[in-house]
């Protein structure tokens, strides 16, 4: 692929990744049986502020993103329109999806979300553009101060989510399924969603570092 080509599909992967990111957490929201750990604490502060669910996602994003400063953690493009497109996308879906009755079709709702969320999840950072603030945290700490990434990521998650869950936020069995199902989930899609390298003649475009991450 020329670097014209690549560079485009970069830029319409990100795009449309980052929609269905937030798409999907609507999905999961509106199953009503747990949501992740990060909208927990989103559910938690919109209960207690009035502020919709959406905009609290990027206002914890922007908070999230602050934390980088210390942590001397760069922010890629991918990471600024994370802040700034995930939390409309999830306010649209959840003015878009009605109420779910009946446990069975909620179970649905809630895996057709999360199966959704791994897609997205390979699209935007399979285009190569930077994590996006909460993982970008889990890294930037486990860079600075060492430690199993996944100690630090286990770390971070369990204060956020005893925040929200403090706060009202949906914490429910959904929230371990997603915990265990996220992680092989995103293992598989990243790589077959991963943008590969542009070749113009004998020139290679050199690819930004994979994050080590599981989610966004």
């Amino acid at each position: 692929m020329t670097p014209r080509f690549t560079m485009t599909r970069r830029i319409v992967q990100l795009g449309i990744g980052l929609f269905l990111y937030g798409f999907a957490i609507a999905l999961m929201i509106r199953a009503e049986v747990g949501v992740g750990p990060w909208d927990v604490l989103g559910q938690g502060v919109s209960l207690t502020t009035g502020i919709p669910f959406g905009f609290v996602t990027n206002i914890i994003g922007l908070v999230v993103l602050l934390l980088w400063i210390p942590i001397r953690q760069k922010p890629g493009i991918g990471t600024v329109f994370n802040v700034a497109l995930v939390g409309p996308s999830a306010q649209l879906g959840l003015w878009m999806l009605p109420e779910i009755e009946g446990l069975a079709l909620r179970i649905l709702v809630f895996a057709a979300g999360l199966l959704l969320l791994g897609i997205a999840t390979g699209l935007y950072l399979g285009a190569r553009f930077g994590p996006g603030p909460r993982d970008g945290l889990m890294t930037g700490i486990h860079r600075r101060y060492g430690g199993k990434i996944w100690v630090v990521r286990s770390s971070i998650e369990l204060v956020v989510l005893s925040i929200g869950a403090f706060l009202g936020g949906d914490l429910g069995w959904g929230t371990l399924a997603f915990a265990l199902l996220i992680g092989p989930i995103v293992h598989f899609t990243i790589p077959r969603l991963m943008v590969p390298a542009a070749v113009s003649g004998e020139s290679v475009e050199t690819p930004e570092p994979s994050p080590d991450v599981t989610v966004p």
